[in-house]
């Protein structure tokens, strides 16, 4: 992630205020095989200002069609969030490249950064009822477009920061007043309603069992332990970290599979993170360190049952040794606001173990001209290794250290290819390098001082 300060990130947070056949009807003892995974949409409904007044009069459902007169046609450049051409481009390409797909994983963040401010800045009503009000809408619009796109295959999810009314979230009146459209249109009431209700209105996490029960996706809420949220949120997270437990516990008990889906990955925040003269003066981590612990702790105690985590809010295509079973992959963005290339992944999956096998990342490039998305690359070609399964990805950690060739590539990937735009320098790449295999901040500093 580029090293923004941390002022600078919660402003970006927000701070200024505020496929193929259904998932859940495969044959007995079957997966899916092909999964498309993507992240960090940031939808900004209001990159042409001048529509507002029709947006504000209009039901979500007749968006698209205000959108489509707007005089703005080029695509959200580096730096901003994902305007209708680019989210139009990506959702277009997403639809062309997921046939055979059995289910959309999205790992958070359909909300663009500062919507409240944006509204009113547009000249929208400054008060809350009527800034809530556009906020709904356009998280309903960014919902049904998805569902456009996607058929009837279920979206598993999980809520971002951006989700939210303050930036902060989700808080608990936005997760209550959208708790219908997370539902019908992602995803497309696949579990039961009074059970999602209940703990996505407690706390913005749930579950549900798809593929004749033999896999349990769980959709954590991450923000809640996210060091960049200065409320204290140790009730609810604490709470969450319980329910997980007791999902877990019955999902062995009945045999199944899980996969965890969640926004804020655990280890370090590089953006927060000073090292630019390639020694560390400041670490910054993305959770606190306490509840990172405990949902170590928690996966510990169930060894070969989580076979897939995913995360989403660098905006960076990465991934995350959480242990030695354990390996979280993170999806880059839509949104280019990081400076990354708009990227999404196609995944492979044994359609037995639910583990994934391979993966191809599929980016646009915005300073090509056209901009359109193209393969990028796939993981077992570029790395040389049998499948991207946590085996190879730990085995691949320190090649990324002492194999040239890996490292280049993993660096020219990191940014989905956006190689004018990349931060990482040869005095940095130490930090970027042990970000991927040191969850911890004193694991982490070590790998960054004897970096060789």
């Amino acid at each position: 992630m580029p090293h923004f300060s941390r002022r600078t990130f919660l402003e970006l947070a927000g701070a200024s205020m505020i496929c193929g056949c259904a998932g859940s009807t495969s044959s007995a003892g079957a997966g899916p095989s092909s999964v498309l995974v993507f992240s960090d949409v940031h939808f900004n409904p209001l990159y042409d200002g001048s529509l507002l007044a029709k947006l504000d009069a209009a039901d979500p459902s007749q968006w698209q069609a205000i959108y489509e007169k707007s005089a703005i046609t080029a695509l959200t450049p580096y730096g901003t969030d994902t305007n209708y051409p680019l989210f139009k481009l990506a959702l277009a390409s997403m639809q062309k490249n997921m046939a055979g797909c059995q289910l959309v994983v999205f790992s958070g963040d359909l909300l663009g950064h500062n919507i409240a401010g944006l509204y009113t800045q547009n000249g929208g009503a400054n008060n809350a009822a009527a800034i809530t009000a556009f906020i709904n809408k356009t998280t309903a619009f960014v919902a049904q477009q998805i569902r456009a796109c996607v058929g009837s295959i279920p979206v598993v999810f999980a809520v971002g920061n951006c989700d939210s009314y303050t930036g902060y979230g989700p808080d608990s009146t936005f997760l209550t007043a959208t708790t219908d459209t997370f539902y019908t249109q992602l995803l497309n009431s696949a579990t039961d309603r009074q059970q999602f209700t209940s703990s996505f209105q407690a706390g913005g996490y749930y579950s549900v069992d798809l593929f004749d029960n033999h896999l349990k996706v769980i959709g954590l809420n991450t923000i809640m332990c996210a060091a960049l949220i200065l409320q204290d949120y140790s009730t609810q997270v604490n709470a969450q970290f319980a329910w997980l437990d007791t999902q877990l516990s019955a999902a062995k008990r009945l045999n199944q599979k899980v996969w965890i889906v969640m926004h804020v990955p655990p280890g370090v925040y590089l953006g927060g993170t000073n090292d630019n003269t390639g020694h560390l003066s400041s670490v910054a981590m993305m959770w606190y360190d306490d509840y990172q612990d405990s949902f170590l702790q928690i996966l510990a105690k169930y060894p070969g049952l989580v076979s897939f985590l995913t995360a989403g809010h660098t905006h960076m295509d990465e991934y995350r040794i959480v242990s030695d079973e354990h390996v979280v992959e993170v999806t880059p963005g839509i949104s280019p606001v990081f400076a990354n290339d708009p990227a999404y992944k196609l995944f492979t999956f044994d359609s037995a173990t639910f583990s994934p096998v391979d993966y191809q990342s599929i980016k646009c490039a915005l300073a090509a001209s056209p901009s359109t998305f193209t393969s990028n690359y796939t993981f077992t070609t570029a790395y040389s290794l049998p499948s991207c399964s946590t085996a190879s990805l730990v085995k691949l950690f320190p090649q990324l250290a002492s194999n040239s060739t890996f490292q280049a590539f993993f660096r020219a990937a990191y940014f989905s290819g956006s190689a004018s735009q990349s931060q990482i320098t040869n005095l940095n790449w130490p930090a970027y390098w042990s970000c991927v295999g040191n969850v911890t901040e004193l694991a982490f500093i070590k790998g960054v001082t004897t970096y060789s």
